[in-house]
């Protein structure tokens, strides 16, 4: 189907209605993989950066069946960058940060979660604060932390206030990364996403942040 990236709490909140399709299109899910797959793929001819970045995690994760493929799936998130896929920014400059499947390069890390950041991706811009403060640019790394703190990200928050304690960060900027953390919670607080939280969030083995792929289709 259309391969919309969607949160577990709108497609909770639409299962609950009895309405098991795509969230977003409404297209019927299918339950046979090599169905799914087919229409992923579908999707990744016509050069669609979602279904495309999706694709790259079934080969890094092994899903679906697949099995795990990390120059594959390296492949397949650089073509997904090409296209403007926010997570396949992420995604390299994770790979690059760590070393996996590529030389280890913090610069071209950088530069990937810096094109992911200016797209909205909150993980990249604490990333992007990690980086600066692990080569010493202290002032830099408050700005970016405080940036994806307001953005409603904890561990950004979390490091505000460790830098706050070390005489890094001001009182006005903790105060103010905390009070921008918590209108963003509450702004995107809802029972819906709770529940799905609770139902449908899972440690994919050493994947800890949620996996919000396209569903079935």
């Amino acid at each position: 189907c259309c391969t919309t990236r969607v949160c577990f709490g709108c497609t909770w909140a639409v299962e609950k209605r009895g309405m098991p399709d795509c969230a977003f299109c409404r297209t019927p899910r299918s339950e046979a993989i090599v169905s799914h797959l087919s229409k992923v793929q579908a999707r990744v001819d016509a050069k669609d950066p979602e279904a495309t970045n999706y694709l790259a995690e079934l080969h890094y994760f092994g899903f679906e069946g697949l099995d795990k493929d990390l120059p594959r799936a390296n492949e397949l998130w650089r073509q997904a960058a090409e296209l403007g896929s926010t997570e396949a920014n992420y995604s390299l400059g994770n790979r690059y940060c760590a070393g996996e499947g590529v030389e280890m390069n913090a610069a071209k890390a950088l530069q990937f979660y810096e094109v992911a950041a200016c797209l909205g991706h909150v993980e990249s811009r604490h990333n992007i604060g990690s980086i600066e403060l692990t080569v010493g640019k202290c002032q830099r790394a408050v700005k970016h932390f405080m940036i994806s703190a307001k953005m409603g990200f904890g561990p950004s928050l979390t490091m505000i206030e460790r830098l706050f304690a070390a005489g890094v960060a001001s009182e006005e900027q903790y105060a103010e990364a905390k009070k921008g953390y918590e209108d963003a919670q509450e702004e995107m607080a809802s029972p819906e996403r709770d529940e799905a939280y609770k139902i449908f969030v899972r440690d994919y083995e050493g994947y800890t942040r949620e996996f919000v792929s396209p569903l079935r289709r």
